[in-house]
Formats: structure tokens, C-alpha cells, sequence
């Protein structure tokens, strides 16, 4: 946790000390409020979205109903849970409510996140040409979107090749024979779920539905500038929810504590020059983020006689019992 943690006070310290906090409580009040009620709405149409791309990458294997407040409760773990525990409690918390294995699940939310740093990469890498003083985002992009697509290359790689990598890793194993029967019984239903990539009605749907919530996502970090800045305009909201994603997939604290504001007010005042109003926005998004992520994380936790502290003592547990397997 070191270094999230000094990444994000070191990030904190810096926004406290550079930004006029009398100025910031300024810009809530100037708020047009009309709008950031339309922005929460369409935050919340987002999430229900994410849902639908999620359980397209499961087959539809389990309920909508089970795969959205999964959702929800894995958001909410990874905003008060280190280690970005979130995305294993989900695919553990999901494998309870379903069918599915959760080692069949991990690998669709692998998917997930790589295709995210994909579309924020080339979100990114489209709206940098029109924010004059930011070519060195567009460098970090295109490293970030490549490491990404090669990433999704390789794992499609494995997928149509699934019998070949489990031959290469028995091959390489053979003298470990615990090794050999506890990983090779991972891989094989990790490969398993990778097989999503390989059906080219399933691939599509998935990022066609994947494209139409970072549409989404632009048109809502769009509105939440102008409700701030009546002069902002679409490419705000592009090149913002770019440098947020970014921001996001840095070590910090849990929540993206520090990093997520200073990628986001640091993109905001690069466009208007204005470091408080800037922040105002970056707290605002975060105010939305906690009140869904609470409402309906606490909800499905709640259903399933769940506690944030009892899911953390469970997946420490988990983990630490998959690293003495391996």
C-alpha cells in the first residue's frame, strides 16, 4: 500500500496547497444545479449500461439482476478497500450467486478493464489535438493504448490457441506435480472464460454495447463541465474523461483518493485556466460516485447478509490461500 499512499498525500498536499478553497466552495454555489441533476441521472444510466457489458462477456450465464448489484458491490469495495479488492470481490461474490467459477469470471473482468485503458486511450489520443499544452498526454496515451491492445491480442492469442497453452504450461510444470494440477486447473477455466473473444456475435455485442457507455460517459463528463464552465465545450469532456481514467489506474489510496482529483482538475484547469472551479467538478464527480456506488453497493450487500469489513476478511483470505497454492 506504500506507494498509493504517498502517491495520493503527496497529491492531496499539493491540490491543498495550489487551490483557493474559499474560491472552490465559491464555484458549488454558482453550480448550475439543473444540470448536475441530468448528469447524476445519466451517471446512473451509465452503471445500468456497465451491466449489460458486463454480463455480455459472462454469456448471459447469470440474472441481470445478480450481475448489476455484483457490479455495484465491487465498486464499492474498491472505493474503501485496498488493493483494488473490488474487482476480485466480485468475481467472488458473483460465483456465489451463480453457476459460473470464479476463476470463469476473473478473466471477463480482465477484458473489461484492459478494453477500458483501450477506449480511454484512444478518447484520449482524439481530444489532445484540440487542448493546446497537452502533447505529452497524447505520448502517455498511446503507450497506455498499446500495452492495452497488445494485451487483448495476446489474450485472444491464448484463447483460440487454449489447448496449445495448456500443452506449453503441463510441458513446463511436469516437475512440480502440485503445481501442475492446481494451475493447470486455473488456466484451464481462465482460458475458458477468455473464450468470449473468440465468438465474433458475442465479441461484437460486447463492444458495441462498451462503445455506447463511453459514449455515454463523454456526453456526462461533457454536462458536468458545462454545468460549471457555460463555456466548455464536447472536447472537454473527452479529453477529461480521458485523463480521469488515467488518473483512476494510478497507485493511491482506495477511491482513487488524490490521483483521480489531480488527473481530472489537472485536465479541467489545463482547458479553463481555473484550478478551483476545477476542483469543485473533480469533488462533484466523486460526491456522485459515492452516492450510487453506497445506494445500490449497501443494497446488494444487504440482500446477501454482507458487510464490507466480513467481504474484506473473506478475500484476504482468498488470496492469501491462491498465493500458497501457486
Amino acid at each position: 500500500m506504500l506507494p498509493g499512499l504517498l502517491i495520493s498525500l503527496t497529491l492531496v498536499a499539493a491540490i491543498l496547497y495550489f487551490v483557493d478553497l474559499p474560491a472552490v466552495v465559491e464555484a458549488f454555489k454558482k453550480a448550475n444545479y439543473g444540470l448536475l441533476l441530468v448528469v447524476f441521472l445519466l451517471g446512473v444510466a451509465w452503471l445500468l449500461v456497465r451491466g449489460i457489458v458486463w454480463r455480455t462477456l459472462l454469456r448471459e450465464c447469470a440474472s441481470y439482476r445478480d450481475v448489476f448489484l455484483t457490479l455495484m458491490e465491487g465498486y464499492l469495495l474498491n472505493n474503501f478497500l485496498p488493493f483494488r479488492l473490488g474487482e476480485i470481490g466480485r468475481a467472488f461474490l458473483l460465483s456465489r450467486k451463480s453457476e459460473l467459477k470464479f476463476v470463469e469470471i476473473l478473466p471477463t473482468i480482465v477484458i473489461e478493464r484492459v478494453t477500458d485503458l483501450v477506449f480511454s486511450a484512444a478518447i484520449l489520443i482524439a481530444a489532445v489535438p484540440f487542448v493546446v499544452g497537452a502533447s505529452g498526454a497524447e505520448r502517455i496515451a498511446f503507450l497506455i493504448g498499446g500495452a492495452m491492445l497488445l494485451g487483448l491480442a495476446v489474450m485472444y492469442a491464448l484463447a483460440r490457441n487454449r489447448q496449445w497453452a495448456l500443452d506449453v504450461f503441463h510441458n513446463l510444470s511436469h516437475r512440480w506435480p502440485v503445481v501442475q494440477r492446481l494451475g493447470g486447473s486455473f488456466l484451464e477455466a481462465f482460458l475458458t472464460g477468455l473464450g468470449v473473444l473468440t465468438n465474433p456475435w458475442l465479441s461484437a455485442r460486447f463492444f458495441g454495447w462498451m462503445a455506447l457507455n463511453w459514449g455515454m460517459a463523454i456526453v456526462q463528463y461533457y454536462l458536468l463541465a458545462l454545468a460549471y464552465y457555460p463555456q466548455a465545450q464536447p472536447v472537454w469532456g473527452m479529453f477529461s474523461l480521458g485523463a480521469a481514467a488515467f488518473g483512476g489506474a494510478i497507485p493511491s489510496l482506495p477511491g482513487a483518493v488524490g490521483t483521480l482529483e489531480g488527473a481530472y482538475g489537472g485536465a479541467l484547469t489545463l482547458l479553463s485556466g481555473d484550478q478551483s472551479t476545477a476542483l469543485a467538478i473533480a469533488l462533484t464527480w466523486r460526491a456522485f460516485n459515492y452516492a450510487t456506488t453506497l445506494t445500490f453497493g449497501l443494497y446488494g450487500l444487504s440482500r446477501e447478509g454482507q458487510t464490507i469489513g466480513g467481504l474484506y476478511r473473506e478475500l484476504m483470505k482468498l488470496t492469501n490461500r491462491e498465493q500458497v497454492d501457486r
